[in-house]
């Protein structure tokens, strides 16, 4: 028979329980540190967007409800009617932009999307020579590019000769896209300029997005006897749609906020909301009404970035 327990005036004598290991609060320490590690990989680029776009972006607020000059200083007055004042004497511009940017999106897609597919497809062992002169206008200067398009589109340049052979200059004439026989400082121009500067966007996502698409699905179209239109139709482009989304969006963006090409390319007609701002910030020194129709600008493309990205169907975007 064992012995029964000790007993105390308080009770039985309570057993020892189970001892916990030295290590265990190092473990949970090191655990810790692990959880820690992605927060600390995205603290560095948390900081990059506090500073050069939260901080900029609550100033430029500031900004546009501030009243006053630069020689008497600006100060905060929520002066809102600002926003309403700048809407209603530049919504020209606005539109212009909204157009202009739509027309080029268009345009770099048409153009974008069968090269994309031939590089994705059909180029063989050209292919990288092909990614390489799409990047190629990456190689220089915006700048530079975009004055490249003033001596071709020039009056004694190649398009306006080609277009005179043609004899469309008076079909653009009718349009409105040119002025007589002109083709520099016209709508036309800027169009050129923003779809040539803007078209390697819209190819490199196509061209990924197309590149992940089985083979073998177009090889089961074709066993199902799919004409190669019909392919194209309910297999190609379907499942390029993330391409096509993050194309048009990379493309509209930064056309409708663009300033150069319109002020290199067109006239005192063809401006932009982004020459607008400019001449505001730089010019006419009016801080707030710049303030004002950047957040516009920033408002009016979100909006249309959300219906649109709804719309398509599709938020993967990569």
């Amino acid at each position: 028979m064992t012995a029964p327990p000790k007993t105390t005036p308080a009770g039985p004598t309570a057993t020892a329980g189970p001892t916990r290991s030295p290590a265990a609060p190092a473990a949970r320490r090191a655990a810790v540190r692990k959880r820690l590690v992605p927060y600390w990989l995205l603290l560095p680029g948390m900081l990059w967007l506090l500073v050069f776009f939260v901080a900029p972006m609550v100033y430029q607020a500031s900004t546009s409800i501030q009243t006053g000059s630069l020689e008497a200083g600006f100060k905060v007055t929520w002066h809102i009617s600002t926003y309403w004042d700048a809407l209603a004497e530049y919504y020209p511009q606005f539109l212009r932009s909204v157009l202009y940017a739509a027309t080029a999106t268009a345009l770099c897609l048409l153009l974008g999307y069968p090269l994309a597919y031939v590089i994705a497809f059909k180029a063989g062992r050209w292919r990288n020579l092909l990614m390489v002169l799409v990047i190629a206008p990456f190689f220089t200067s915006f700048l530079i590019r975009t004055l490249a398009w003033k001596t071709i589109l020039s009056d004694g340049g190649p398009v306006v000769g080609a277009l005179n052979t043609l004899h469309l200059l008076d079909l653009t004439d009718w349009i409105g896209l040119t002025q007589g026989q002109r083709v520099l400082a016209t709508p036309l121009a800027v169009v050129c300029g923003l779809t040539y500067n803007f078209l390697p966007f819209m190819i490199l996502p196509l061209y990924t997005s197309l590149e992940r698409i089985d083979g073998r699905l177009h090889e089961a179209a074709q066993d199902l006897y799919a004409r190669p239109f019909t392919t194209f139709r309910k297999v190609t482009f379907p499942l390029s749609m993330p391409g096509v989304v993050a194309g048009t969006l990379l493309t509209f963006i930064p056309a409708a906020g663009d300033y150069i090409n319109a002020e290199l390319l067109g006239s005192t007609d063809e401006k932009m909301v982004g020459n607008v701002i400019q001449s505001q910030f730089l010019r006419v020194l009016d801080y707030p009404t710049a303030a004002a129709l950047s957040f516009l600008l920033m408002a009016a493309i979100l909006a249309m970035v959300t219906v649109y990205i709804r719309k398509s169907g599709t938020e993967d975007l990569l």
